[in-house]
């Protein structure tokens, strides 16, 4: 008997902290037993070395205590670098707080976005089960800084449960952000990249007996509804009918049938004028590798496998809260590569959407299969001006550039340069690879278009094969392999998937000029 399209309902899960914005010194914020403060890590010499400093919101704190923090310090061996945490009992030493119990000093380096995002989280893991911190930390730095300390906060919070009794700890329920007053709108669009980056983690995390290709295209659906977005999906008879063999030929051994998925965001200024960009994203739902199946101890994160559709739904989620004055498409090619007895073969030729074929020589390199679909549908459709795909998509990837770096091949030196820059702002960096013609004659078939799986270059063998379907359009190719794991927490990653790529996309969709190609 064929398993149920939705297997499972997600059960609820915990929720980001709340965050409020406050005037006062955060020892001042009434109600608020756990204050945080900055400690910067001092500029010496060899000669001198400097100690650590306390930053803003410490003046008011030493008024209201007699408790000598430089001290504490001290004695800590503190140094202020980006995330330590040193922490102060003050319990009814407080004048003008009777509820402040605990002070948290917190390095922040030299106060760089991406110090304040790690001491975001430092701050957040700290203070998880309470009900509210306040802090002076984003005040040693500028509106960007509020934005990465957020991201840090919400990002080092995150969990995923399905435990019977409920989660083991909870995010801080609030944090009051004390003694800063930035710009307009700035706190809300830290939330929405944030948020992003939460529900692209959370798909992520999500296992494969609950989320299949049906069970994304239905939370697709209602991610679109609540968006504002327009949406379309093709079911199998529909995929048949309009020719999306690649998606069709990973997907037919699964119970669950493959979907493809369309969403679509218009910016209210200019709707129809404003440049169309096209993002793809990988959705292998679970990959066992097929016939050229993986060893057991590959298989264990294969959940993660539809990052890049989780990345896509993320971005398209968020754009109109961003204003984004773009059009964009989104396109999310899900699929679970199993087994069967119609299972794709080695030796297999398959016919793309739009009539290119492919031999398959490795099951196992399925994801640039789904992917030809949409890019080949994106170039004869939807008038694109720039196509970006994401998906984790080569283990070579991974060698190359180890656990913190993701791959981006591009045609197009301008747009390669704004998602690189975009990528170190969002703390999601990424690498530029080469997009060599040296190994384009390893694609070769002697009965096809191509073979899918070159045996040298894996990574850029990938992004050649993919480059084929992008009919010669501005193209970047994130394969972020690479970082779709966390082995530990570390800062604002958390243990598992990490959803890596929506904060860097929107801050390149939604930034100045992201186009001028």
């Amino acid at each position: 008997m064929p398993a149920p399209l939705l297997t499972a309902v997600l059960p609820p899960q915990v929720s980001p902290p709340e965050f409020a914005l406050s005037e006062l010194a955060p020892s001042r914020v009434p109600g608020v037993g756990i204050v945080a403060v900055p400690v910067l890590s001092a500029v010496g010499s060899d000669d001198e070395p400097a100690g650590p400093e306390l930053g803003p919101g410490t003046d008011a704190l030493l008024e209201d205590l007699d408790v000598d923090l430089l001290q504490a310090l001290e004695l800590a061996g503190a140094t202020g670098k980006a995330g330590e945490v040193v922490p102060v009992p003050v319990a009814g030493l407080a004048t003008a707080n009777a509820e402040l119990a605990l002070v948290l000093l917190i390095g922040v380096g030299q106060g760089s976005t991406t110090e304040l995002r790690k001491a975001g989280a430092a701050l957040a893991r700290r203070t998880s089960d309470q009900e509210a911190v306040a802090t002076s930390v984003p005040a040693v730095a500028d509106d960007e800084g509020l934005v990465a300390f957020v991201e840090g906060a919400v990002l080092g919070s995150f969990s995923f449960q399905l435990r019977s009794a409920g989660p083991k700890r909870r995010p801080v329920r609030r944090i009051v952000v004390a003694g800063v007053t930035p710009d307009d709108g700035v706190l809300e669009r830290a939330l929405v990249l944030a948020g992003a980056g939460w529900r692209s983690r959370t798909l992520c995390t999500v296992p494969s007996n609950i989320k299949n290709p049906p069970w994304l295209a239905a939370e697709a659906e209602q991610v679109a509804e609540a968006a504002g977005l327009d949406v379309r999906v093709w079911d199998e008879d529909r995929l048949e009918r309009d020719g999306f063999g690649g998606i069709l030929a990973v997907g037919r051994a699964s119970a669950q049938p493959p979907r493809l998925v369309r969403l679509d965001y218009r910016p209210v200024r200019r709707p129809r004028k404003a440049p169309h960009v096209v993002l793809v994203g990988k959705g292998i739902t679970f990959d066992s590798g097929g016939l050229s199946i993986k060893p057991g101890e590959s298989m264990v994160n294969m959940k993660r496998d539809m990052t890049g559709a989780a990345v896509v739904l993320s971005v398209l989620a968020a754009l109109r809260e961003l204003d984004c004055p773009l059009r964009v498409t989104g396109l999310l090619c899900l699929a679970e590569n199993a087994i069967d007895g119609d299972a794709l073969r080695p030796g297999d030729v398959i016919r793309h959407y739009g009539g290119r074929t492919s031999e398959v020589n490795n099951t196992d390199a399925e994801g640039r299969l789904v992917m030809a679909d949409g890019l080949a549908y994106a170039v004869d459709e939807l008038e694109a001006d720039v196509l970006v795909d994401v998906a984790t998509l080569t283990g070579a990837v991974k060698i190359a550039l180890g656990l913190h770096l993701g791959g981006l091949f591009c045609t197009d030196d301008v747009l390669a340069d704004r998602l690189l820059a975009s990528g170190t702002a969002a703390g999601e960096p990424l690498w530029r690879m080469p997009l060599s013609s040296e190994y384009a004659d390893g694609l070769t078939s002697k009965v096809a278009d191509a073979i899918n799986a070159p045996g040298q270059a894996p990574a850029i063998s990938a992004a050649l094969f993919l480059q084929h379907f992008t009919g010669g359009l501005p193209w970047a190719h994130l394969d972020i392999a690479s970082v779709g794991d966390a082995l530990e927490d570390d800062h604002e990653w958390t243990a598992g998937p990490t959803g890596f790529g929506p904060r860097l996309l929107l801050r390149w969709l939604c930034g100045p000029d992201p186009l001028s190609l």
